[in-house]
């Protein structure tokens, strides 16, 4: 008995000795590995086994993406070819190293520092194809068709690259075997590359992870549509549409294949992605955001898509609308739709004419009667109340009624659109009454940017 109670107690100390080391080990920091396939080439083995020690969050993010689970690595996206535009000379250097066992000078390979939609087209070619047309991948060429703080300097390159570019995208260059940092880093949808693309996959889904939920997020599309002219992601918040998601969107399926991804089965309420971009009953996937508009909410007067004479599109906006109309009906009734569309396209016909319309004409009036001097926009306070008109208070306007937003529609919109055509026109008689000239800002600041545009961007004028 005595014999068996023994046994018994070192039984019971070995297993609390146990369960405290177990306790013990933790409390440890654990180091995560990565296995190598056996089939990845040296090449790519290198990048990786360097880039751990050296960016082990860019790793990180590549171990748990798609890629990384269909055995594709950093050498295959960043590889360059020989007489590539954009070699990296400063990764050339890491190569010999007696300090980087990683990178021998046999494995030694030409990489760029930037994965162009072109690099991407080589695994996804349909999706670069759409995205290529779209008025994303083109964003660049129209701003400098249509915007007047480009074509005429008046803000500095600095405050362009901090603001502008960023979204719209530089046109990329090289500076003593690097990228240019007055170029780069710039994930912009309209960004121009070296091997003649344009755009940037990494605007929507973020590397090195190209995560497809983030890209279906409405976040995704926030990071640049937003504030004071183009509010969508504010509007998209305060619709049915973002309450729904603010408050489920957890439960929904994000992570479903491309061409896959079902309202009502994946998810509860449409995102920007689902609306725009995503397959619904019988439309199709698509990359190409210029696809399912019937009207341009974001001109000054709002026009069918292909009369966009900056980009117009190839398409028919009839067509078009019912796309769009059948991806609302796969939640909403054909009643329920047509009647939303018949409240945006009055609140369109209404802006146009009410507001717009008369406002222009009071402009051009005061031109044609040398009261406004038209050589520089924005250092004539009228110049300033015309454009907030259209470019803030119209817009909100507009795309508050698409995307169901009362309050941008009406405080946000036209109400103030109200307030700000009041005064314009109010000033606008003083001037002709009195045949005053407008007082000019003479001193109107960080008017000094290039008025270039960067090549090969062509320009014809696009009057407004």
């Amino acid at each position: 008995m005595r014999v068996n109670k023994l046994k018994i107690g070192f039984i019971l100390l070995f297993l609390c000795i146990t369960f405290a080391t177990i306790v013990a080990a933790s409390n440890f920091t654990k180091v995560k590995s990565y296995n190598l396939e056996r089939s990845m080439p040296p090449e790519a083995s290198a990048c990786i086994q360097c880039h751990q020690k050296e960016h082990p969050g860019i790793v990180s993010d590549w171990a748990s993406s798609r890629h990384a689970n269909a055995g594709i690595t950093c050498y295959d996206c960043h590889k360059a070819e020989s007489g590539d535009a954009d070699i990296s000379t400063k990764h050339d250097k890491q190569y010999g190293k007696s300090d980087s066992p990683y990178a021998p000078s046999s494995l030694k390979v030409q990489i760029s520092g930037i994965v162009t939609p072109k690099d991407c087209s080589r695994c996804h070619p349909d999706e670069a194809k759409q995205y290529s047309i779209s008025k994303h991948a083109n964003t660049v060429e129209i701003m400098w068709k249509v915007d007047p703080w480009l074509k005429h300097g008046m803000n500095s390159n600095t405050e362009r690259n901090a603001g502008c570019n960023h979204c719209h995208g530089t046109v990329i260059a090289m500076k003593e075997g690097e990228l240019d940092p007055e170029t780069w880093p710039n994930v912009g949808v309209g960004r121009v590359n070296m091997d003649g693309s344009k755009g940037s996959c990494t605007s929507c889904h973020s590397r090195h992870q190209f995560s497809i939920e983030e890209a279906r997020k409405p976040e995704a599309c926030g990071q640049c549509h937003l504030g004071p002219d183009h509010p969508q992601i504010e509007i998209y918040k305060e619709s049915k549409h973002g309450d729904i998601y603010d408050a489920t969107g957890h439960k929904f399926k994000w992570d479903s294949p491309p061409g896959m991804w079902t309202p009502g089965v994946d998810y509860r309420a449409p995102t920007c992605a689902s609306c725009h971009m995503s397959g619904a009953g019988k439309v199709k996937t698509t990359h190409d955001v210029t696809e399912r508009l019937s009207w341009e909410l974001q001109t000054n007067m709002s026009i069918r898509p292909e009369e966009f004479a900056a980009f117009p599109a190839k398409t028919n906006w009839k067509e078009e609308r019912s796309k769009m109309k059948e991806v609302c009906q796969q939640c909403h009734g054909a009643t329920w739709v047509d009647a939303h569309y018949n409240k945006l396209d009055k609140v369109i016909d209404e802006y146009n004419n009410v507001y717009f319309k008369p406002a222009k004409a009071m402009m051009d009036s005061l031109y044609s009667k040398g009261l406004l001097d038209s050589t520089k926009p924005f250092d004539e306070s009228l110049e300033t109340e015309f454009y907030e008109l259209w470019h803030h208070e119209g817009r909100r306007a507009r795309m508050g009624t698409a995307m169901m937003a009362p309050d941008y529609a009406w405080w946000h919109g036209f109400y103030e659109c109200k307030k700000r055509f009041n005064l314009l026109m109010h000033e606008a008689g003083e001037l002709i009454k009195e045949n005053k000239k407008a007082p000019k800002f003479d001193s109107f600041p960080n008017a000094t940017g290039s008025t270039t545009p960067p090549v090969p961007i062509a320009t014809p004028e696009v009057k407004k």
